[in-house]
């Protein structure tokens, strides 16, 4: 795996997200795909864009991807590592959490950060194909992803071998925080403008679920959760939605091998919610001097110059277990 070395003129943390988007915005998913549903009780269904590898599929182990908040299964760091782990070998499962992109026609209902039981849910179902299963998430998908390792303890499938988190808000409530920064304005305007456009189509679909115009007037991601994620998801405020569904107070409890990678200058994600928590032996986490949020801008084997793609991709080739090694 190559170091990360990002060019000096690329040093720093809104540079490296923003070149994060404009160096794989055109990307596109090549491998044929297959729509798989994972059922995760309570009238929820999960949509998974699959890529099998040809051959027997219990030959080859399955990664998942989870994306971010406003993302979907297109979202171009799912498609640059996507492609590097299906370049390798890996089945690739690339998940959509509730009502995300094309799943809005498959469950409509709203996601948060705190649905683990959803990620298991879908791994299991890709355990029904292949016996080996690892996860990597970026963002909200990251912490839900270590949410997941650390939180459900005895409920992990067996067959689910390893994890990875790429800039994960360990800390939802000092992340929401961070947003509120003059010079995080543009960062939140689109997180804002995304919330309140998703809302108002879920409510158009499920009308006896969702009441109508409770998206009006909100500026801030923490104004959205107050008013839509916390009472919907069954929190009892926004704290209560924060405190529950941030991972960190679960990274001792991890109970699966696990990157933990993140960079001091992310603008969305601060240096000490990351650092501070106290980890299980099984987590790896890198702490790097810049890389932004989901930026990680470098030469790279993977496409689009996500050298976070390579970096995830090579720790948890250390757990296939397939003996097939990666395709080259």
């Amino acid at each position: 795996m190559s170091a990360f070395r990002p060019h000096p003129w690329s040093i720093g943390g809104h540079r490296q997200t923003l070149l994060g988007y404009w160096s794989r915005r055109r990307l596109r998913w090549t491998p044929p795909t297959e729509d798989l549903v994972a059922e995760a009780g309570d009238d929820v269904s999960l949509l998974l864009r699959v890529s099998w590898q040809p051959g027997p599929r219990e030959a080859r182990p399955s990664l998942v991807l989870v994306h971010g908040l406003g993302g979907w299964d297109g979202a171009t760091y799912l498609l640059a590592t996507g492609l590097l782990a299906w370049s390798r070998g890996w089945h690739v499962a690339r998940m959509n959490m509730r009502g995300a992109g094309d799943a809005l026609a498959v469950c409509a209902r709203l996601y948060d950060a705190g649905l683990d039981s959803d990620l298991l849910a879908a791994v299991r179902v890709l355990l029904r194909h292949t016996p080996r299963v690892a996860v990597a998430g970026f963002s909200l998908g990251a912490g839900l992803t270590l949410l997941a390792a650390g939180r459900s303890g005895p409920r992990l499938p067996p067959g689910l071998v390893a994890v990875a988190g790429v800039s994960p808000p360990l800390d939802l409530a000092s992340c929401a925080g961070a947003l509120e920064r003059p010079d995080n304005r543009l960062y939140q305007w689109y997180f804002v403008r995304g919330l309140r456009s998703a809302y108002r189509e879920r409510q158009r679909r499920l009308p006896n679920l969702y009441e109508a115009g409770r998206e009006r007037g909100i500026r801030t991601v923490r104004e959205f959760d107050a008013a839509v994620t916390a009472p919907y998801g069954g929190y009892r405020d926004v704290d209560d939605y924060y405190a529950r569904a941030s991972a960190g107070p679960h990274l001792a409890s991890v109970a699966r091998p696990a990157l933990l990678l993140a960079a001091q200058d992310d603008p969305m994600i601060p240096a000490d919610s990351v650092a501070r928590w106290p980890a299980s032996p099984l987590v790896r986490r890198e702490l790097l001097p810049t890389g932004g949020h989901v930026g990680f801008v470098a030469p790279s084997a993977a496409p689009g110059r996500f050298w976070a793609a390579e970096r995830l991709v090579g720790f948890l080739e250390e757990f296939r277990e397939d003996g097939a090694g990666p395709r080259r």
